[in-house]
């Protein structure tokens, strides 16, 4: 149908699109306390690059990517997430050449074709941090700041954090063989997608959403058990650091995250029912992976607008009230029309939110429609007024009247 959307995208528009950008604004506003710079990145980039970047064995690559072919014949791909093509951005731009850290934040669309659910859909909008350049595990902290302060400030109350390490190459390399061991003993009862999985990348299966399989691997090895000493270092310095912050934490050894580029730290803001507020961690190899002349550590996490709003409206978080219609211009008899016009355009301009008439109503009309717009006060301008260069202004809550000179709307307003 040409009047309805596709399945699994929306349309913003009154309430919810003020909400949005309530959030939207809340989240800029902290980036730029922490010297973050943003970034726009295109919409679609080529498909080897979430291919390599985000991994081959992942959901998002083998069932969930929008891809097709240009006119030129070239693969391309909606973006399903936003940090494979930040670091693009940094790489082909030469950000590293500048001093580091590189700090970017980046408000986005991405596109997955999933089963649409609450909170999420197949096109999403997500806010999103890069921070490369550092391999200290206060890098880690920085962002897990900023998402709890960010939390804190948008009222969210059923949001805890859980941590876990993957460890590194070297690390992940002796889990994966103890892994596998134990996904073979167990492999006639794995789904047919985890079966393949396990040969490729056994990590994987852990992330598997299937019942059976997830019964297999909760008694599975965890990564935890397996780091090298420098990975585990890295995560009894990130520990000490939230809790010298105060910050709480589970350790949680089920979180691997979906995306193949993470490594170390990985981390989830989730409610008392798991449902996952935002994820991210430490993804040391995707700059390599991307670029093999460089080798750079990076960390990030993204978080959906979609989501937070969902857990919002599911805790009954009340959003501040619209900015009201501070005056309605009436508008009586087209001679006056221009002159009323006139006035709106010098309110607006000194920044105060002025409503008139487009629609040729009646005077009655006019009030009546401006009361259901909640404008504090009304004017009517005709030509009585424009010849004795008054008006009368009326509180709309009291019905209280003020005579004001026309050339003194303005300041009256300001006034209130």
């Amino acid at each position: 149908m040409i009047t309805q959307a596709p399945r699994g995208v929306q349309d913003w528009y009154g309430e919810d699109m003020r909400k949005r950008a309530i959030v939207e604004k809340t989240a800029r506003e902290i980036a730029k306390t922490y010297h973050m710079s943003e970034i726009i990145t295109p919409m679609f980039e080529h498909t080897v690059l979430f291919a390599r970047g985000v991994g081959e064995t992942t959901d998002v690559v083998q069932k969930e990517m929008y891809t097709f072919e240009d006119k030129g014949g070239r693969s391309i791909t909606l973006k399903p997430e936003g940090t494979a093509g930040a670091i693009r951005a940094y790489l082909e731009h030469n950000m590293y050449a500048q001093p580091g850290p590189t700090k970017l934040y980046y408000v986005t669309q991405a596109f997955r074709y999933e089963k649409p659910q609450s909170g999420r859909l197949r096109q999403h909008h997500q806010f999103g941090v890069e921070f490369v350049g550092s391999a200290s595990p206060l890098a880690e902290v920085e962002l897990i700041t900023l998402i709890t302060e960010l939390i804190a400030k948008l009222g969210l109350r059923d949001a805890k954090l859980h941590i876990n390490s993957i460890g590194c190459k070297n690390c992940r390399k002796t889990y994966n063989e103890a892994l596998l061991a134990y996904l073979k003993e167990h492999e006639d009862s794995l789904c047919p997608t985890c079966r393949e999985r396990m040969q490729k990348n056994p990590l994987r299966v852990i992330d598997c959403k299937v019942d059976a399989c997830k019964k297999i691997v909760a008694n599975a090895p965890r990564t935890i058990d397996y780091l090298d000493e420098e990975c585990r270092a890295h995560f009894e310095e990130l520990k000490a650091l939230l809790d010298e912050l105060g910050i709480e934490y589970t350790i949680d050894t089920g979180i691997v995250r979906g995306l193949d580029y993470y490594t170390k730290t990985v981390f989830e803001f989730v409610d008392s029912n798991g449902f996952t507020l935002c994820g991210g961690g430490r993804y040391d190899g995707l700059v390599h992976e991307i670029d093999e002349k460089q080798d750079i550590p990076a960390v990030g996490f993204g978080m959906g607008i979609e989501r937070i709003l969902y857990f919002m409206e599911k805790e009954g978080i009340e959003f501040p009230p619209a900015d009201p219609v501070e005056l309605y211009v009436g508008i009586l008899g087209k001679e006056a029309r221009g002159r009323a016009y006139r006035i709106v355009d010098g309110l607006r301009r000194q920044g105060i939110i002025a409503e008139t008439d487009y629609m040729d109503r009646s005077v009655k009309a006019q009030m009546k429609y401006a009361n259901k717009l909640g404008a504090k006060k009304t004017v009517i301008i005709g030509t009585q007024e424009l010849e004795d260069n008054c008006v009368k202004i009326k509180d709309m809550e009291t019905g209280e009247q003020v005579e004001v000179a026309l050339d003194g709307i303005a300041a009256y307003i300001m006034k209130q």
